[in-house]
This record gives C-alpha cells, sequence and structure tokens, in this order.
C-alpha cells in the first residue's frame, strides 16, 4: 500500500518499515504535529499492531503542500484514503486535534466496515460551540497556547529558523479547531478507550470522559500521570492498553499482543 497519507516506521537499527500481518492502527497527530509523533508508540507495538501514522499535509516530507484550514474536509480526505487501504480490521487513535479527526473521520465511514475501536487522547469531547482553548487570534497567543500544553517538542520553537517552518501548520491546524463546532448525527456503534493526563492544562478528566456520549458502545477511561503530552513517558502503559483492547477485539489479527 503507497499513499502519501500515511508512514510506517521501521524498527530500531535501520531496517525498513514493513505493512504488518496485525490490525492496522491509523494514529491521527496533534495540531502542529506529524507522523514522527507515533515513533516511538508504533516501535513498542510493532509487530502485533501496524502503525500507520497520519501525515497531515504542510509538514516534513509534505512540507510543500498547502495544510487544510477546515476539520469536516480534512476528514473527507482521511476518510477517502482510509477506504483505500482494504477492509482489514482497523482502529483509530488520535492524539489532541488528533482525536477530533479520529472521531470525524470515522463519522465518515459508514459505507464501509467502521474501525473496531477508537483511542481518543488529551482532547475534551466536542460541543455546540468551539473549544475555548482553540481561540487563538494571532501567532503569539498560538506559542503561548503551544508553550503551555508542554511537551518535549516545545522548546524546539526557541529556534527561529524551526518556528519559521512550523508557525505556517500551526496557524493552520488552529484555523481548522477554532471553527469546529460538532454537527448533530447519530452516535458511532464503535468501543471507545478516552486517555488522559492527570494534570493536563487544557482537558479536564471530566471533559475527556464526556466522549462517551458519542457511541452506543462501551467508553473506557483511562488517566495517566502527566499533562496534555503524557505520552512522551508513558509510552509502554499506553501501548499496553492499545495491544490488549486490540488483541480482545479481534485474536486473530492481533495473537501476539498478549505476549508484549
Amino acid at each position: 500500500m503507497g499513499s502519501e497519507w500515511f508512514r510506517r516506521f521501521g524498527p530500531v537499527g535501520g531496517q525498513s518499515p514493513q505493512a504488518g500481518d496485525g490490525t492496522r492502527l491509523f494514529c491521527f497527530p496533534h495540531a502542529g504535529g506529524a507522523a514522527s509523533a507515533f515513533l516511538a508508540l508504533a516501535r513498542t507495538l510493532a509487530p502485533a499492531v501496524d502503525v500507520l501514522a497520519v501525515q497531515y499535509p504542510g509538514r516534513q516530507d509534505r512540507r510543500s503542500e498547502e495544510p487544510f484550514t477546515d476539520i469536516g474536509r480534512l476528514a473527507d480526505a482521511l476518510a477517502d484514503e482510509v477506504r483505500r487501504t482494504g477492509p482489514s480490521p482497523y482502529a483509530f487513535f488520535g492524539h489532541s486535534m488528533g482525536a477530533v479527526l479520529a472521531y470525524e473521520t470515522a463519522r465518515r465511514l459508514t459505507d464501509m466496515p467502521g474501525p473496531v475501536h477508537l483511542f481518543l487522547s488529551g482532547r475534551a469531547a466536542p460541543g455546540p460551540t468551539p473549544n475555548p482553548h482553540d481561540q487563538l487570534g494571532s501567532d503569539a497567543e498560538v506559542l503561548a497556547a503551544v508553550r503551555k500544553l508542554g511537551g518535549t517538542t516545545a522548546t524546539v520553537f526557541d529556534d527561529p529558523e524551526i518556528l519559521e517552518m512550523v508557525m505556517p501548520t500551526l496557524r493552520a491546524d488552529y484555523r481548522a479547531l477554532s471553527s469546529y463546532t460538532w454537527t448533530a448525527g447519530p452516535a458511532l456503534d464503535v468501543p471507545f478507550t478516552v486517555m488522559v493526563g492527570d494534570s493536563d492544562p487544557v482537558v479536564t478528566v471530566d471533559e475527556a470522559s464526556a466522549w462517551s456520549r458519542f457511541t452506543t458502545a462501551r467508553t473506557d477511561l483511562r488517566v495517566y500521570g502527566g499533562g496534555h503530552f503524557y505520552l512522551d513517558g508513558s509510552v509502554a502503559a499506553v501501548a499496553g492498553t492499545v495491544a490488549g483492547t486490540l488483541d480482545a477485539l479481534v485474536p486473530a489479527a492481533t495473537g501476539s499482543a498478549r505476549s508484549r
């Protein structure tokens, strides 16, 4: 499968990435993020889970492309790409802005078997009005918000050259988020696992748990120690949750997950 939208990461040692036999896990990055945000998770889950990290336009090797500024249009494009990957069992993992995109992409896939599970991380459940944390009117406000979120990448914005490179995607992503509101429709019939850091500065545990209203299936809530980018310090724990969940849902496809 060749797609400009998805990246696989090979194991440590420089081997070429290969499609796995396990359940596909499409991973949707945060605002300003790229596919490489899921490098550690992908390598920890391999080979039991075949991780395809989404590469949005406008970053890294797609830097020359115009980034999307509308969540709905981006979800439309992502749904088309998922359709092209074939009918094998698959799941979505989205962090922050990526959680919104994972959910909205799943809503668009009613014409084919949908994801077997949604992992929604670091994001409050959507509502009829835009999230106030997304209402940023200037570059200075965007940068202040990004620094507030922390994470291992926050310090790179102190480098003027890197800042010039990443600001177009940050502007576009926050423009998309600032105009996003939930449109009423049927709840998904897909189990959710909602994940959040216990000291996330923009998402409370209660706000994250409200995702349960958007599915008729079961919702599990997992709270990890850390802030918005709790995943940086909890890769093994999150990978264990993902692998165990998918193993229970699709044991034939992820039979080796329990050995992890």
